[in-house]
């Protein structure tokens, strides 16, 4: 039996993405054992995976340089036939490059690159047009596959779908007003001017981490409406990709929340502020709508991942995003 692994130790919205590939070598080697390697917190991304064999974790909190070589001892013994590295990162590299993989694949930026099997030219843009991160992950196997990338795709479980089930009774949209970046976070007042104007049979659940729980509170307490529930810090990361997925609109920053929606096929709106779709990691779902400000700003984008403060102290780009934007894609 063939076994292969693929490597991804960044943040979520990036291992979501990275599903993708997972999704196209399972189409490709059915057969084949599968693993995948991911920081500590994003395995349970997994639970249940139907083609998923083991999930290997890396801690990079406690003993992270330990743990690094502890995990190349397991990789080496494991003997891949084939090892996908995602990350463009010199730890990663070295798991690839010294892992004992009879293929081993990676982007050229990755400063291992020069001991992998293959190499692979890892591309921002083609012919001027930005590229999605997905297709720029997919031409680590198009050479072996085709050339379509796939879509990221999760698994929530059967008891994933019973947790949520009960707040399913009605008609309701979810939003996950949070981001780690200031400038990347819909301004929570713009968030209750959206509450404030839904029509009434629509329930709202305000999703994030436990981190986010106070946002939450926040914009309830700012709201007229009655009928929104903070699930913040309640649901796994499962639980709230398939509480998204019956959802009549999904709202959401360029965070993970958005590729969430996308690996469940659910509809959902990107809010952009500081950053732009261009950069390759906008929503996929069959039903997508991106909501930026209308007028071209010279100060946008400011940075490729979000910013602590907007460096004008304007914030024009969430600024002037207007509420009817927000409202004009919900179903009628």
């Amino acid at each position: 039996m063939q076994k292969i692994l693929v490597i991804q130790t960044a943040f979520i919205g990036d291992v979501v993405l990275a599903t993708g590939i997972l999704e196209k070598l399972h189409t490709y080697f059915p057969d084949a054992s599968l693993d995948i390697l991911v920081r500590k917190g994003n395995e349970s991304l997994f639970v249940q995976h139907p083609f998923i064999h083991e999930v290997l974790i890396w801690d990079k909190k406690k003993n992270k340089y330990t743990h690094l070589f502890g995990l190349l001892k397991t990789i080496r013994k494991s003997r891949y036939d084939m090892v996908v590295n995602v990350q463009r990162f010199a730890a990663t590299g070295l798991l690839t490059a010294f892992s004992k993989g009879k293929q081993t694949i990676g982007f050229d930026k990755n400063p291992f690159s020069f001991l992998f099997s293959d190499v692979i030219h890892h591309v921002v843009s083609e012919d001027d047009q930005g590229m999605h991160e997905t297709e720029r992950n997919h031409q680590l196997i198009s050479s072996f596959t085709d050339a379509k990338a796939a879509k990221p795709k999760l698994y929530p479980s059967e008891k994933d779908m019973a947790a949520v089930a009960e707040w399913k009774q009605q008609t309701y949209i979810c939003i996950a007003p949070a981001s780690v970046w200031f400038t990347k976070q819909f301004p929570a007042d713009q968030w209750v001017q959206l509450i404030n104007s839904l029509p009434k049979n629509i329930h709202v659940y305000l999703l994030g981490a436990p981190g986010d729980h106070a946002l939450c509170e926040e914009i309830i307490a700012g709201s007229e409406n009655n009928t929104v529930t903070n699930l913040a810090g309640k649901l796994s990361f499962l639980e709230s990709a398939a509480l998204q997925k019956d959802a009549v609109m999904n709202y959401v920053n360029d965070s993970a929340p958005m590729h969430f929606a996308s690996s469940v096929n659910a509809p959902v709106s990107a809010v952009y502020c500081s950053t732009i779709p261009a950069f390759g990691f906008g929503p996929l779902s069959d039903n997508s709508h991106i909501i930026e400000v209308s007028q071209p700003l010279s100060c946008r984008p400011c940075g490729l991942h979000g910013r602590k403060a907007c460096p004008l102290g304007h914030f024009h780009c969430a600024r002037l995003i207007s509420n009817e934007q927000l409202l004009t894609v919900l179903p009628q």
